[in-house]
């Protein structure tokens, strides 16, 4: 028992290597995914259930039209830049996020990165967890919203356990059941509420008892999948062709996301009630169980999405198995989900106000200092640390509680680290200094790609 307990700890890097998703190097060319599988993945991760909590947060305090629409759009159109930006490096470089990250921080830097977005990605798992079992319970005070919540975070750890062929296979079926269930929804709030015309009104009056700005708007849609669009190398770098990579942020990020918050802001503005798993229940109860069944399958898209994400990159830096990071990482996110769904709005915060700057260091390095050349066989030659990108995430988290009022707070901390990684890069270069990447590249005398 004990030897089998330390094959499965134990790394074999022969059998990573071969596996379809390898987290430790750069794919291979046989390891890349036809476009169809691919298109279908990206609108089973999109269709997570996220969206809908946020449209309920944005249409409880802003106006549907325009204030809602514009401030979703300049949200969502900032997590796309960043999600094709990275998105693309994934496809050219055929790296994970845990190597983009190790290639700009460091072979141990990017352990900082690498922990940060794992916790986040971990506590968005806990989030479907918890929202899973009060869909069905909606009781948090009752054993069965512990007994569902453990149920649902042990289905996201064994459908992840199988890797990306196992999301692909959960994402399609939840996508259909659930846009049948959106387009009802969305017809039925409007025609409940009296016409196109009536929502509107309506919608005007409930968002002037508790009014968001729509800096605040915008902050809350960018804190909502920021980590998405900053570990989108995860999926790109599947991608065969260049328009894929940037197809898959796009139904990502605009068009999945789009559809979800304006369905969730609809029902909430209607029913009165901004929690999705509470007023779907009021549409009535064969369409209710109909949705319920939607959300539990689109909830375990999110969940399993949430939970592979964490388990790569933690594989890639810490040289764990695969299948040792699911389980822990799967087990983590179980016990979070019985508390962290009651702080949902405090965790976005926080989240949209953090997050975005952890990804500035890699855009600037990979786009601007290196010339999109990164050569991934350089990897176990990478240096420790590069100190400069550490720094700029630094100084870019902490810009961002500082930000002025006409721009929202993540945006702004990650135009300051970016800037800041730029910087001190070029005083590094003044100094006559390489850092990272280029430090490898020319200590080895290889070339970039």
């Amino acid at each position: 028992m004990f030897e089998k307990l330390r094959v499965w700890w134990t790394l074999d890097t022969a059998a990573e290597q071969d596996s379809p998703d390898n987290p430790f190097s750069a794919l291979a060319a046989a390891q890349r995914r036809d476009t169809g599988p691919m298109l279908a993945l990206a609108f089973g991760w999109g269709f997570l259930i996220t969206g809908l909590f946020i449209g309920g947060l944005l249409g409880a305090g802003l106006p549907f039209w325009p204030d809602l629409v514009w401030s979703s759009l300049l949200g969502n159109g900032v997590n796309f830049i960043v999600g094709a930006l990275v998105g693309y490096m994934g496809y050219r470089t055929g790296c994970n996020s845990g190597l983009l990250f190790r290639l700009v921080y460091g072979n141990v830097g990017a352990a900082v990165p690498v922990l940060f977005l794992a916790v986040l990605l971990i506590f968005w798992q806990g989030i479907t967890v918890g929202a899973f079992s009060f869909a069905w319970v909606q009781d948090f005070a009752s054993p069965w919203f512990y007994a569902v919540a453990i149920f649902a975070g042990l289905l996201y750890t064994g459908t992840t356990y199988y890797g990306v062929q196992g999301l692909e296979k959960v994402a399609l079926p939840a996508v259909l059941v659930l846009v049948a269930v959106l387009v009802y929804a969305g017809w039925y709030n409007v025609s409940q509420a009296g016409g196109w015309d009536a929502f509107l009104a309506l919608s005007r009056t409930t968002a002037a008892k508790n009014p968001l700005t729509n800096v605040q708007a915008m902050n809350i849609v960018i804190g909502s999948w920021i980590v998405g669009a900053v570990v989108m190398a995860e999926y790109t770098r599947f991608a065969r062709q260049a328009w894929v990579a940037i197809a898959i942020p796009f139904i990502v990020l605009i068009v999945a996301q789009w559809i979800l918050q304006f369905v969730g802001a609809m029902g909430g503005v209607v029913s009165g009630n901004f929690d999705f798993t509470v007023y779907m229940r009021s549409i009535g109860a064969l369409v209710s169980l109909f949705g319920l069944v939607a959300m539990s399958f689109a909830l375990w898209t999110t969940g399993d999405a949430n939970l592979y994400l964490p388990s790569i990159q933690t594989a890639s830096v810490f040289r764990r198995p695969k299948r040792v990071m699911v389980v822990i990482c799967g087990l983590l996110g179980t016990l979070i989900g019985l508390g962290i769904y009651q702080r949902f709005m405090d965790f976005i915060t926080v989240l949209a106000t953090i997050a975005p700057p952890i990804i500035g260091p890699v855009i600037v390095d990979y786009y601007l200092c290196n010339r999109m050349r990164f050569n991934p066989d350089l990897l176990d030659r990478l240096p420790a640390w590069n100190p400069i990108a550490a720094a700029a995430f630094a100084i870019g988290a902490g810009s961002a509680w500082f930000s002025p009022p006409w721009i929202a707070n993540g945006l702004f901390g990650l135009l300051v680290s970016m800037a800041a990684y730029g910087i001190l890069y070029a005083l590094t270069g003044i100094l006559g200094i390489r850092l990272g990447h280029a430090r490898a590249v020319a200590e080895s005398g290889a070339g970039t790609r």
